[in-house]
């Protein structure tokens, strides 16, 4: 059989059934071999960094690992955003890079390059892979190729790669004489339940933070947190795993996240945080201002995360969070919650929710409305994608996320031309899914290659681009901090944005345009791919935000001493 067959057979026989990529000369084996597969469909994405992000949608959406494939050199190379994505964001994508001949590679030699378009990519991606390794001997390619699987899909999941030469590709193998890996299955977590059981006990305000490591735990989470009647926040890479109609749900927390739920912060007792780094996007950089009277239980699948950390006063538990929750399911735990504390939650909630943050502090609403209206309109199931910039925060902060959707963002990387490639991965893995792509135009215009394959493939994505004709992240902060000289953000600046309308003719998708003062959206785009142009006006802000120095509690616009006094005071 020829290797690249194999790679192939090995794809089928893990139920992957599609591979992203853009072809070149060093994998149109690979290529011509998935052309002959009846069961993997190879796509073709204009460009590499499509694929590779294309690559982590399908494997969040579908549960498996995604797989992406690009030529050595710039191939390999244009894939590295989606790659270091991939790492900071936990997904296990298998990344396959096409390479010159064993006999054209400079190995150790103290010349730039031999062979044409050779690039040491290895080298290049080992800091933001699990794993990546030179395969230059066929007889190692089955060993490898599990070996990387199994790394990408064991603990705190991430990419993996494999730099393919081109005669290792196109070799001959004896199947039967392929040396396999074994894995080397580590015994269970250990741990003592004794000071976070008394941690429990004690506590009469404790709250949930809902992180991204809760993803494949969202059943044993809401059966914890309905059980014992827990009030809930959630960080920005938790939003969507619970559902946010629940009661006691307060919003997200961070420096953009929900007022409501950072002034709770300052008054929780206990906070039990599950599979989240708490980053100091979550706790802002004023580390005394995070939960100033509280303990943490700590929960995280990475020991790296919970003892490289700033904030001292958490139990760690160094485990996944489902056998965590599954642990607590067989505990006793004794909560003794003061009833005040739903009292005052629910007050707090009430004052100061998103809603009314926007009717109180926001000139231009037109964002908010539109995020409104999507919340609105979207149902149980449907998948939201979001890119960088003011349109995330729009989206986290407003969309109330019902059961079962989901809400796909990168908070780790954060690059720009995210959300598209992103939601045609999703697209390929359910395509029965409702598929939300919300954009700003900035990232819009650097992924518009996406487009071509939702034309092509009649994917079920509908593009929502909030257009205020600028990169309204950053006109945000030189209006704060560089009095309003707005340098390549505005088109006076020197940032244009192209019509819209005319790209999606181009691209054959149907176009819409909404006024983001009135937002209606179309009726008729159920099941079906379109542009969806929201005109949302100039000198848009995310609000509330927190200052660099300031508390978590204490966002912009600040509360005068009193408000904000009375805000944090229990009664």
């Amino acid at each position: 059989m020829k290797a690249s067959d194999y790679i192939v057979s090995f794809l089928e026989k893990n139920g992957i059934n599609t591979v992203f990529g853009y072809i070149g000369g060093m994998i149109t084996h690979l290529v011509d071999s998935l052309g002959k597969s009846e069961t993997v469909r190879y796509v073709q994405t204009y460009h590499e960094q499509t694929a590779s992000m294309a690559a982590e949608g399908y494997a969040l959406e579908s549960g498996k690992f995604g797989v992406a494939i690009a030529t050595s050199g710039p191939g390999a190379t244009n894939m590295i955003t989606g790659i270091a994505d991939a790492y900071f964001g936990n997904i296990p994508v298998l990344y396959i890079t096409g390479q010159v001949n064993t006999f054209e590679y400079k190995y150790d030699k103290p010349i730039r390059q031999q062979g044409f378009q050779e690039t040491d990519v290895v080298s290049i991606v080992k800091p933001i892979t699990k794993y990546a390794i030179l395969v230059d001997d066929v007889d190692n390619l089955c060993y490898e190729l599990e070996k990387a699987v199994h790394i990408a899909n064991t603990g705190r999941k991430g990419p993996v790669l494999i730099d393919l030469p081109m005669n290792i590709s196109r070799a001959d193998i004896d199947v039967d004489s392929l040396k396999h890996f074994i894995p080397d299955y580590k015994s269970s977590t250990k741990y003592d339940l004794l000071d976070l059981k008394q941690a429990i006990k004690e506590s009469k305000r404790p709250m949930v933070l809902v992180g991204g490591g809760c993803l494949n735990a969202s059943k044993e989470l809401e059966a914890f947190v309905k059980k014992y009647n827990l009030p809930v926040v959630v960080s920005l890479m938790g939003k969507g795993i619970i559902d946010e109609t629940y009661d006691n749900y307060l919003g997200m927390i961070g420096s953009y996240g929900n007022r409501c739920a950072n002034l709770s912060l300052a008054n929780v007792d206990l906070l039990i945080a599950l599979g989240t780094r708490l980053d100091t996007r979550q706790t802002g950089a004023k580390i005394d201002g995070f939960m100033p009277n509280g303990k943490i239980i700590h929960v995280d699948i990475d020991n790296s995360e919970l003892e490289c950390h700033r904030i001292e006063n958490r139990i760690k538990l160094n485990m996944d969070v489902a056998d965590y929750l599954s642990a607590m399911e067989m505990e006793n735990l004794e909560f003794s919650i003061d009833e005040n504390w739903y009292i005052w939650l629910k007050n707090t909630k009430l004052k100061y929710n998103q809603d009314r943050e926007v009717e109180r502090f926001v000139e231009n609403k037109a964002p908010y409305k539109v995020m409104q209206e999507l919340s609105k309109i979207t149902k149980e199931g449907d998948i939201m994608t979001v890119d960088i910039g003011q349109n995330q925060m729009w989206a986290a902060q407003t969309i109330l996320m019902k059961k079962n959707q989901r809400f796909v963002t990168s908070g780790g990387l954060a690059p720009m031309g995210f959300s598209l490639p992103v939601a045609v991965g999703m697209a390929f893995a359910n395509p029965n899914k409702e598929v939300y792509c919300i954009n700003g135009d900035g990232g819009f215009h650097m992924a518009l290659q996406s487009l071509l394959l939702i034309s092509q493939y009649n994917l079920n994505v509908k593009v929502v681009v909030m257009n205020n004709v600028s990169l309204g992240m950053i006109t945000q902060f030189q209006h704060l901090y560089f009095d309003d000289r707005m340098v390549g953000t505005t088109e006076e600046g020197g940032y244009w944005l192209p019509s819209i309308e005319k790209i999606a003719k181009a691209y054959n998708l149907p176009y819409y345009q909404v006024d983001g003062n009135k937002p209606e959206f179309p009726k008729d785009i159920t099941g079906k791919g379109c542009i969806i142009d929201c005109i949302i006006g100039n000198n848009t802000v995310v609000c509330p935000k927190l200052e660099f120095d300031k508390p978590i509690y204490n966002m912009l616009p600040l509360l005068n001493e009193d408000e904000l006094s009375s805000a944090l005071r229990l009664s």
